[in-house]
């Protein structure tokens, strides 16, 4: 693809909470070595129940089960993003595509997005990059996050970034280099917790409000050896399965649990973040108000900063579709000083 100033990119997101496809179309401007972005356009395409199911339980699908929705969600990914553009009218270069995470597990070498770039680009008859991970793991790095270099570039008027997902990230300077690494667990167990009182998720914060935090299941979570390591580090939610889900299983109440867990990534967010600053909010628990709430008492040194609802809802997907220009400029969007790997490296894997 042919270097130019200007890009106009549909990026893609699937994050680990499953609830459902992001998808943002950005442009991109390089002007003065700096990077201006528009998001002109975003929607969320809620998931169904079936895709749900499926995409929580994938951990312990078959090698050919795997393939198959591998597949299938290429084809899925396709279909939206087709009917985004026809909808829209969209002039697009490319789509980027993160993918769906089944495996993270850095330590043993695996990472692996599914959601099929061939069949993606196949439907919508525009290259496609995705893949963005794997290089990277395979240099000894973490693989993630990788929204740090988005940070740095387009949102470096901030002294830190959180994303309040699946999982809570921050990525801040240190040393005069971005550095990056996943605080916790956050709405992949929130969520959790809601749907075991049949809710999707716990809107703002409602349960959480009405529970009590209980101090063994506190300390039990806050001595979980990954908070004493070093970053880089990366969770997926095989280890939420292994550390946490037990911890939370006792006779307890949701709203209690809730209430608990708010706590332990109000905790762990202040415990990462320790210079005074401004801190963007970004991802569904930036709408959790107990839990901003608390990272407020807990990070009393921090500005908290709520942005507009497009910023908080898709600024990975706007991340992404920036990573996918920088691959395309064949420029470094994965750093090692974020994921510790041997080297920066330029991700992503195309479909033309």
């Amino acid at each position: 693809m042919p270097f130019s100033t200007s890009y106009k990119v549909i990026g893609v997101m699937s994050g680990t909470s499953a609830d459902g496809l992001d998808m943002a179309y950005c442009e991109f401007k390089r002007t003065s070595n700096k990077w201006n972005y528009r998001l002109e356009q975003a929607i969320t395409i809620p998931y169904s129940s079936d895709w749900q199911n499926l995409l929580n339980n994938l951990i312990n699908a078959s090698g050919i089960e795997l393939v198959k929705v591998h597949v299938e969600l290429g084809k899925f990914i396709g279909k939206q993003v087709k009917q985004f553009i026809e909808t829209y009218k969209l002039k697009v270069d490319f789509i980027a595509s993160h993918g769906h995470t089944v495996f993270h597990q850095p330590q043993h070498h695996i990472t692996y997005q599914i959601g099929s770039g061939a069949h993606i680009q196949a439907i919508v008859q525009k290259p496609v990059v995705c893949d963005f991970r794997m290089q990277d793991v395979a240099l000894g790095g973490q693989g993630a996050p990788l929204v740090p270099v988005g940070d740095a570039l387009l949102f470096s008027e901030y002294e830190y970034c959180l994303n309040i997902g699946g999982i809570a990230n921050v990525s801040f300077e240190k040393n005069s280099q971005r550095v990056a690494h996943d605080i916790c667990p956050a709405n992949i167990v929130l969520n959790y917790l809601a749907s075991r009182k049949g809710l999707p998720y716990d809107a703002n914060g409602t349960l959480a409000q009405q529970g009590k935090p209980i101090p063994e299941i506190l300390t039990q979570l806050n001595a979980i050896p990954f908070y004493k390591q070093s970053p880089p580090k990366s969770l997926g939610k095989e280890w939420v399965e292994t550390f946490i889900l037990p911890i939370l299983s006792k006779n307890y109440s949701i709203e209690d649990l809730s209430a608990t867990f708010c706590e332990h990534i109000a905790q762990q967010v202040a415990q990462s973040c320790p210079q005074k600053g401004k801190m963007l909010v970004t991802g569904g628990g930036a709408y959790h108000l107990y839990l901003i709430e608390k990272i407020r008492q807990y990070a009393h040194w921090l500005e908290i900063i709520i942005p507009e609802k497009k910023i908080i809802d898709f600024k990975e997907a706007l991340i992404f579709a920036f990573l996918g220009v920088l691959s395309a400029r064949k420029e470094k969007n994965c750093w090692s000083s974020v994921t510790g790997a041997q080297r920066d490296s330029c991700s992503g894997v195309w479909y033309y």
